[in-house]
């Protein structure tokens, strides 16, 4: 079973940006797509963004699109969520790899 860390989260004002990573363990992350969730108080777990294991397709929500870049590594094992232009709406947990599993990260965007 893959096992994740993930770091890069924290309080940013509104317009800010924050990458966020997550390193994998074992040697078959390169070989499938992965993505980022995440989960509001009250809300669904939402699927941010995706991407295939050679980083040829990528997918995101409408929320976040044009904003947000997923991108990864797969000699690190490592995939990356850049950013941007973020929204208090945007202010969730967000999980790499499963849907609202595991670890989690708290962004939270406010002034």
């Amino acid at each position: 079973q893959v096992q994740v860390v993930q770091s890069g989260g924290g309080l940013v004002q509104p317009g800010g940006s924050l990458r966020l990573s997550c390193t994998a363990s074992g040697s078959t992350f390169g070989r499938h797509a992965t993505g980022w969730y995440r989960q509001a108080p009250v809300k669904e777990c939402e699927l941010v963004a995706a991407i295939s294991s050679d980083s040829s397709f990528t997918n995101y929500a409408d929320s976040v699109k044009g904003r947000f870049t997923i991108s990864r590594d797969n000699a690190k094992n490592t995939v990356y969520l850049q950013m941007n232009s973020l929204k208090p709406d945007d202010t969730a947990v967000y999980y790499c790899n499963k849907p609202c599993e595991g670890q989690g990260t708290q962004v939270t965007v406010s002034s």
